[in-house]
């Protein structure tokens, strides 16, 4: 197993990508701390976790946009596990408009859980990494942050913000052997997507050279690379997951 024991922090690991991330570092033996808005859900996926893959958890209700939160939060992991390996950066929001149209609390929402809650959760877990000399943190950025996307200002700014985070961390954190990357996925098959029509899947489908919607195990499968020691020669890396929609 290469994350055997290691501890792993998915921020938005309830449901979808976040899950799907936290069920593939379990798999290889991570010990894995489910941290969502929603604590139900978070209870219910570590639970998931402990029964499947024998691991140990912690699920915990924490709001990425609140500073204090996150600090408590990586108090508690080091409470009982006495470290933390590896932090993912998912938790995430929409609310998508046309620029003319979109208000002050829909851009603030966006930047707020999805740029400032990746400094909040980095800011807090990078003391105990630096002294372990040790940590992996990986941020899901998105496909629009590189190449923007009509009706969606707000999420693209803040996922650019998260890719030029990543490197300026990367740069930052390198002398203390902690690698900082980040995955932009292109369109990938979740609740979310799970709501379009038919048609509107098929045109989606044709702007992909792969020709299908990518699924949260691809974004997961790149996030256990960038976790394991495979990758122990990589930092500041943007890692594309998208069926080449954009190269």
């Amino acid at each position: 197993m290469k994350l055997k024991d290691q501890v792993a922090i998915v921020t938005g690991g309830a449901q979808g990508i976040g899950k799907a991330i936290g069920t593939a570092l379990a798999k290889e033996g991570a010990n894995i701390v489910v941290c969502d808005v929603n604590l139900e859900g978070s209870q219910k996926t570590a639970s998931e976790f402990e029964a499947t893959y024998k691991v140990k958890t912690l699920a915990l209700k924490m709001d990425v946009t609140k500073i204090a939160e996150c600090e408590d939060l990586v108090k508690q992991v080091m409470d009982k596990f006495g470290k933390v390996d590896i932090l993912v950066n998912n938790a995430g929001i929409t609310k998508d408009n046309l620029v003319m149209r979109m208000d002050d609390a829909e851009w603030d929402a966006v930047i707020s859980v999805n740029l400032k809650g990746v400094f909040n959760c980095t800011k807090a877990v990078c003391r105990p990494m630096m002294k372990a000399r040790s940590g992996r943190i990986i941020n899901i950025a998105s496909i629009v942050g590189l190449m923007g996307n009509a009706g969606q200002a707000n999420y693209s700014a803040s996922k650019g913000g998260v890719i030029a985070m990543t490197k300026t961390c990367a740069r930052e954190f390198a002398s203390r052997k902690i690698l900082v990357n980040a995955i932009a996925p292109g369109f990938i098959r979740t609740p979310m997507t799970d709501k379009l029509t038919d048609e509107q899947k098929q045109n989606l489908s044709k702007l992909i050279p792969l020709e299908r919607l990518g699924e949260a195990e691809d974004v997961a499968n790149a996030a256990l690379f960038l976790a394991s020691p495979d990758s122990s020669y990589i930092t500041g890396h943007v890692l594309s997951v998208n069926g080449g929609m954009y190269m």
